[in-house]
């Protein structure tokens, strides 16, 4: 996964949580429709705030950030993730700091602030799938995702995502939903950290304008790809 962006999870706590909603290893995939099947038929655009946190296959937090993620379906998004401290917590660092991963239709940038590095690839030769891209329709859900109801628990209802392959960017994950709108996601990564992002403000089928899921390279950046006109 791109460093710190967007942060999946930890095997540990994501085995535990998997447990606790009754998802074993047993547990088979299953083309019944889910809560998610239903939110993505329903969705045109998001606009939504967040708070994540990161936490090491011991339990222990690492990482705490606020961020922004914007949709607009088939196939645009913008996630933008912002650095916190303990000293911090409730607020971001501002612009200057964190990093931004967008998806235009054509083109996968990721621009971290903090190197002034910006990695471009075409969208179909990007070898990973992350949930932003999952939302926005970047991906076809049922040719690269097994969807499998996870049942309820702390008020939600559940549904495991797991990638097909090995490209993706993170094991697996719970959505969370609540009466239909999408509250929490816990996602799984390759290094046994576990990302738990909670969503707050959340504003559906709200107008985006195009300049909020497009990017150009700040000057002075560094540029590491070409991207597809």
């Amino acid at each position: 996964m791109a460093p710190r962006y967007p942060r999946s999870c930890g095997a540990l706590l994501v085995s535990l949580a998997l447990a606790s909603l009754g998802v074993g290893s047993a547990f088979a995939a299953s083309a019944a429709r889910t809560p998610l099947d239903d939110y993505l038929d329903n969705l045109h655009t998001l606009r939504t705030t967040f708070l994540q946190t990161l936490a090491d296959s011991h339990g222990r937090e690492i990482d705490r950030a606020t961020g922004t993620l914007i949709v607009a379906r088939p196939g645009k998004f913008s996630w933008q993730l912002h650095p916190q401290t303990t000293a911090d917590a409730g607020t971001n660092t501002g612009t200057g700091a964190g990093q931004l991963l967008v998806c235009d239709g054509t083109n996968l940038w990721f621009y971290d602030r903090d190197l002034q590095q910006v990695t471009v690839k075409p969208v179909d030769a990007a070898l990973s799938a992350t949930p932003a891209m999952l939302l926005s329709g970047a991906v076809d859900v049922r040719q690269n995702f097994n969807l499998s109801a996870a049942g309820e628990r702390l008020g939600l209802d559940w549904v495991l995502v797991e990638p097909h392959g090995t490209d993706a960017d993170f094991r697996n994950a719970l959505f969370g939903f609540e009466k239909g709108e999408l509250k929490r996601m816990i996602l799984e990564d390759k290094l046994g950290q576990t990302a738990t992002i909670i969503f707050q403000k959340i504003e559906r089928n709200v107008p985006v304008t195009p300049a909020e899921v497009s990017f150009t390279p700040p000057p002075g950046a560094d540029v590491i790809g070409t991207p597809r006109k």
